[in-house]
């Protein structure tokens, strides 16, 4: 199967999407159902700070607890708008910005931060100004508008009303901001919808009930529940514990001068998908085959490069003094495992 496939399905009882490129899982979505969505927007109310941290916690609906990092100058039953940014770790609160965006395919609203900008991923100007010229007829000004990538094979007249319906979404939740009490005010997206405002480049979109058994994904999704992640060159295997992920570089049966190289090479290469599919985020430690310092610079330039292309963010901390090279990153999504 050539090209690219969007699958809208549901597994397990969950509504779920996945990104096939030439027949090969490279992206799942699953929702998660019983926790609030990245991307949620509640009004929170102060519940206490957070001292030393600078923090605060918030009470939101149904008794749950929201930690917001800069709560300077909030005080205890005040209202605050806050946007979920990520999962909690178990009997943690939930991770959330006072600094909201309402986002959407071809455009994202700032409230409180004015201005037009077009993504930079955009350089030709002739494509830039029709962009631009299509924002300028809709937008007034009340908030700011960033136009994305996705807006450079698109009429104007689809940009126009994409930021039409995120300002009027901003504008209703924000009318909303103020109260005594926690409130949803949006639920964030699914993964369905999720698929439409992330997956932008063209492919075939595959909505009938079961495509997954036909297009092959529960196959692969089978494959997933294991550590193992066969490699060109050797092999990884990535487990989750409680306080890290650990991924461990074999070289397999190859022992030749420049087999250590090739398999930290590959699973440099290999990492953003593995971790991205399992969803799988936080404190990471990668054991890479022992190689010189020299070869070390090669390794982490491919891990650049390949996490440069990965939509989650990753930061790459670095090599510790044992040799091992750590990651961090965001908490987008919860295990695979624990979903299916």
């Amino acid at each position: 199967m050539k090209g690219r496939t969007i699958a809208l399905d549901h597994t397990n009882g969950r509504e779920a999407a996945a990104l096939m490129v030439n027949g090969k899982l490279d992206d799942l979505l699953v929702d998660a159902q019983d926790v609030p969505r990245p991307g949620a927007i509640f009004r929170g109310i102060c519940d206490r700070p957070i001292k030393g941290q600078g923090g605060m916690m918030l009470r939101l609906p149904e008794g749950e607890a929201a930690f917001l990092r800069q709560g300077k100058g909030l005080k205890p039953g005040q209202a605050v708008l806050v946007q979920v940014t990520g999962y909690a770790d178990e009997g943690k609160a939930v991770p959330v910005t006072d600094r909201v965006l309402f986002k959407s395919r071809y455009a994202i609203v700032t409230p409180g931060k004015p201005g037009l900008n077009v993504s930079r991923q955009i350089s030709d100007d002739v494509v830039r100004d029709r962009i631009l010229e299509a924002a300028h007829k809709v937008h007034d000004g009340s908030h700011g508008i960033i136009l994305r990538s996705s807006c450079a094979e698109v009429p104007g007249e689809e940009i126009a009303d994409d930021i039409v319906a995120m300002t009027d979404l901003a504008h209703a939740v924000l009318a909303d901001a103020k109260g005594t009490e926690p409130e949803v005010l949006t639920e964030g997206d699914g993964p369905h919808l999720l698929a439409w405002r992330e997956w932008t480049d063209a492919a075939d979109v595959v909505t009938e009930q079961g495509c997954f058994e036909s297009l092959g994904v529960l196959d692969q999704l089978e494959r997933l529940s294991g550590a193992l992640v066969p490699l060109s060159d050797g092999s990884m295997y990535v487990e989750p514990t409680r306080a890290l992920v650990t991924v461990d570089v074999n070289t397999g049966n190859d022992t030749s001068p420049a087999a250590a190289l090739k398999a930290n090479l590959a699973a440099s290469r290999a990492l953003p998908r593995a971790l991205r599919l399992r969803g799988l985020g936080g404190q990471i430690a990668v054991d890479f085959v022992s190689i010189s310092k020299a070869h070390r610079k090669q390794v982490e330039q491919s891990l650049r490069a390949a996490f440069k292309a990965d939509p989650i963010e990753t930061s790459l901390v670095g090599w510790t003094q044992m040799g091992l090279f750590e990651l961090q990153r965001k908490r987008e999504r919860l295990p695979l495992k624990g979903l299916l």
